[in-house]
């Protein structure tokens, strides 16, 4: 079974300015109600080594995450991957293809990983992940376009 899960949607905004907003993981509040706070290190521009901390909530659990930038190509890709030790991490990453008219194809994915008892509860996390994926990407559309 495929541990991934991903979204598309097309947000009515130059490319460069939909990496630009997307990079900087310290607006994710904006479109992930889980994210509950969030802080970069180091500060100035996102580039690979970059660290968002964030305290999130899940299923009522608040967990802290930490994910480290290990791919950035502007304005085209972002990768990142989980550093903390939770019961479920995630890698992931952003694709952006520009559009006529100005606009932005964005493709986010997800791959889960269980470790532990995170093993059991891998099936049902993705298939929320799964579920909320098209709504996820409605939010990331709504989020940058208002910026």
């Amino acid at each position: 079974m495929s541990r991934e899960f991903e979204a598309s949607v097309e947000v009515d905004r130059p490319v460069e300015e939909v990496f630009a907003y997307l990079a900087d993981g310290r607006n994710d509040p904006e479109f992930s109600p889980r994210v509950l706070e969030i802080t970069k290190t180091p500060d100035g521009p996102t580039a690979v080594g970059t660290v968002f901390r964030s305290t999130v909530k899940d299923a009522g659990v608040k967990t802290s995450r930490e994910f480290r930038i290990t791919g950035l190509m502007p304005p085209r890709t972002i990768r990142w991957s989980e550093q903390s030790k939770n019961l479920i991490t995630a890698e992931g990453g952003y694709d952006f293809e520009p559009l006529p008219d100005g606009r932005t194809r964005v493709r986010i994915f997800n791959v889960l990983e269980g470790h532990g008892l995170g093993r059991i509860l891998l099936g049902p996390a993705l298939r929320a992940a799964r579920k909320d994926a098209p709504e996820f990407g409605r939010r990331i559309k709504a989020a940058v376009e208002r910026s």
